[in-house]
């Protein structure tokens, strides 16, 4: 029998600062959820009594044609070279990459950019929380000189393009390299330094890399201020959490014994207790966004197969790594609660993939959106495209067009999916990818 295994289908190997602040103090508490204010060393909340807030639908009909560009890695951007260079070239190399990703992005009909503004435990804005990301200058904490997303929000709005900010929660680091521990604690004397050393008693080593423990309620209250500095004081169309929730890998699994023994009391088990952790983020976080910004859409982008219909009659006919049982996150109750203004599950197979074919988890999400007000985004493998694979041969013929053409007349032709995500942007320049892009030029372009 055919399985597909995969820790993450997200990355295959390889108004002034007052009034923000006094809002994002008010909406953490609203969105807590003890009675106890979340006690922590960055952000200190004064006492505010908890109110429900319901969170409404958000309105938008315009069908979505996104990509996500990371900046992990440098994966997509700020280019490496420009890392090296000096201050002043530095931002102009930076800055000219990035409208010309936009420009092109304009040309193919993108309406959407899902920008990574968080790739670990560091932020690409003018955070009061988060050291800034040594992605733009090699070093964490050093400033930039100039502020990425404000820019990236200016560029992209003045080309007609919506940009959502996208966070990976829990990851603190890609690695546990004898130099990556030195470049956090030389953050010590940083205002703000890394969680790393602030709060030490949160960090776990999972993936091969530092993450928080996400069974730590503080450590969510933690992310969910996070998210409220970025929606307070930036104009962002969305937040979207990637897959990265309780992300390990066999051979470097999250020691969360002691975690579980202070907060588990009353679960099971230890998979229900996560489940309930992740599902806890989730709904601070949309209630936070809601009770500060309505109109900010909130998203979740998980692995495609939710659970296995051999695991769950209520499942897919898939026999692929589910996110239910592999991350700990229950994304189709988070579609059911209302929690989420859109979910954009990674379909990242083709239709001959019998192990989860494309068409399979399609029309599954489309029948979990339906009864509900949450939209439903498919993302889809522009990284496979053009490349050789014995598995899924779909994507070299005719340079994945066919294969391609297939999913996105899917995708417009089933009324519950609301748009389609290509991941991810620098796949769009490479020239195996070059006949599909002249492609969605053709379909998507003006």
């Amino acid at each position: 029998m055919e399985f597909i295994i995969a820790c993450s289908t997200r990355f295959p190997r390889v108004a002034t600062l007052r009034k923000s602040a006094a809002l994002l103090a008010a909406a953490l508490l609203l969105a807590s959820c003890s009675s106890e204010p979340p006690k922590s060393l960055v952000t200190p909340f004064p006492t505010v009594t908890p109110k429900p807030h319901p969170v409404q639908p958000v309105v938008n009909t315009e069908p979505v044609r996104g990509v996500w560009l990371t900046t992990v890695s440098r994966l997509d951007w700020p280019p490496i070279a420009s890392v090296n260079a000096s201050p002043a070239n530095r931002i102009s190399q930076q800055q000219k990459a990035l409208t010309d990703k936009l420009d092109k992005l304009k040309s193919l009909g993108i309406n959407t950019v899902f920008f990574q503004v968080k790739p670990d435990g560091t932020a690409l804005w003018r955070s009061k929380i988060l050291p800034w990301s040594d992605m733009m200058t090699g070093k964490i904490g050093e400033d930039p000189g100039y502020d990425p997303l404000q820019f990236m929000l200016d560029e992209a709005h003045k080309r007609g393009i919506k940009v959502h900010a996208w966070f990976n929660p829990y990851r603190v680091s890609t690695n546990v390299k004898p130099s990556t521990v030195a470049g956090l604690n030389n953050t010590l004397s940083l205002h703000p330094a890394s969680v790393f050393v602030l709060h030490r008693d949160w960090i776990r080593t999972a993936g091969d890399r530092f993450v928080l423990d996400p069974g730590i309620p503080d450590a969510r209250d933690w992310i969910t201020s996070i998210v409220a500095e970025v929606v307070a004081n930036y104009d962002i169309d969305g937040v979207q959490f990637d897959d990265y929730f309780y992300a390990e890998s066999p051979g470097s699994t999250l020691n969360d014994s002691t975690t579980f023994r202070q907060y588990g009391q009353g679960y099971a088990s230890k998979a229900d207790w996560r489940r309930h952790n992740t599902q806890q983020l989730i709904e601070q976080v949309s209630r936070t966004i809601k009770q500060l910004k309505p109109n900010v859409e909130f998203g979740v982008s998980p692995a495609g197969v939710w659970r296995n219909v051999s695991h769950d009659p209520a499942g897919s006919d898939t026999r692929g790594a589910a996110a239910y049982d592999e991350s700990y996150a229950d994304t189709r109750k988070w579609v059911q609660m209302g929690l989420l203004d859109y979910i954009a599950p990674q379909i990242y197979w083709p239709f001959s993939r019998q192990a989860a074919r494309y068409d399979v988890l399609a029309n599954w999400w489309a029948n979990v959106v339906k009864p509900t007000h949450t939209r439903l985004y498919i993302g889809v493998a522009l990284y496979k495209v053009g490349e050789t694979s014995k598995m899924e041969p779909d994507w070299t013929i005719n340079g994945g067009v066919p294969e391609l053409k297939k999913q996105l007349d899917l995708n417009e032709s089933v009324p519950q999916i609301n748009g389609t995500i290509l991941f991810r942007e620098n796949y769009l320049n490479q020239p195996q990818t070059q006949q599909a892009v002249n492609y969605l030029r053709s379909r998507w372009g003006s």
